[in-house]
């Protein structure tokens, strides 16, 4: 809750922080963009990666992926370790430096880059500029292919039911469930089934499934349990952290239901082709 309602009198009226701007997009689609992949996807979903990578291409956009990407500094930043996120951020912006769209298949990464490395580099008017026109040409991907590619999907799969799960900051910072939400309601063989946890956390949250073991498992079962129920086929998310801690569960559960990344459900659905 912010420092408004808090120091509020009890009799006093409480208004609610304004909203911000509607974000503007480009008019047209730039001929070439960065792609940061992400440390879980490099790690454990690189096929997410590179269908991301082909789902660009197929739009006639040029992809540069830089080597030398690592992590967006979240998990330090998450857990108060301010000044390590920092020199984690400082070494991405290395890689960027050219005035190219940045697309991140991740709404809590994207969201990471764009909303709070302008706070990181706050004390840094030297780094503070290039910071914030980072921050203005980073997009999640769901975003960049809905908003500036303005895609138009065909699907040529059978008939299906998907959930659709986004992690926490992704929904908040970067409104991935509205994008992902607007893509899958292109694809004319996909239900999209509503299940009662969708906002709700998965319980992966970084370090938190690390240092509150018990209650991220909890909060997992829940959530498989709301999936299970939701009479879905198949799970979609933007966010490999929560796939990767849902299709854990689901395992363990000896489930068959599973997750996949919506670049790769993409791709798949409508048969590598435009």
């Amino acid at each position: 809750m912010s420092e408004l309602f808090y120091n509020a009198a009890p009799n006093a009226t409480r208004v609610a922080p304004p909203l911000p701007e509607p974000r503007r997009y480009p008019t047209q689609k730039p001929a070439q963009v960065y792609l940061f992949g992400t440390c879980v996807i490099d790690l454990f979903f690189p096929s997410a990666g590179l269908d991301a990578i082909r789902l660009l291409q197929r739009e006639g956009i040029r992809v540069s992926f830089p080597q030398g990407q690592s992590c967006c500094g979240q998990p330090a930043y998450t857990s108060g370790y301010t000044e390590e996120a920092r020199e984690v951020a400082r070494a991405q912006l290395k890689l960027f430096a050219e005035d190219w769209p940045l697309v991140v298949p991740s709404g809590s990464c994207a969201g990471m880059i764009r909303h709070h490395y302008p706070e990181l580099f706050k004390d840094e008017p030297e780094t503070l500029a290039q910071v914030q026109a980072l921050a203005e040409r980073t997009y999640e991907l769901a975003e960049f292919l809905l908003h500036v590619c303005r895609v138009e999907l065909h699907d040529r799969g059978p008939a299906v039911k998907v959930a659709l799960h986004t992690s926490c900051s992704a929904r908040r910072e970067m409104d991935t469930h509205l994008h992902g939400r607007a893509l899958l309601a292109q694809l004319s063989q996909v239900e999209r089934v509503e299940h009662d946890h969708e906002s709700e956390c998965c319980g992966f949250g970084g370090t938190f499934s690390v240092r509150m073991p018990d209650i991220s498992g909890a909060m997992v079962l829940d959530k498989t349990r709301a999936l299970k129920g939701s009479g879905a086929h198949q799970v979609v998310s933007a966010d490999c952290g929560c796939l990767m801690n849902i299709n854990g569960a689901l395992e363990k559960q000896n489930e068959a239901l599973r997750g996949q990344h919506l670049a790769s459900f993409l791709w798949q659905r409508t048969g590598g082709v435009s």
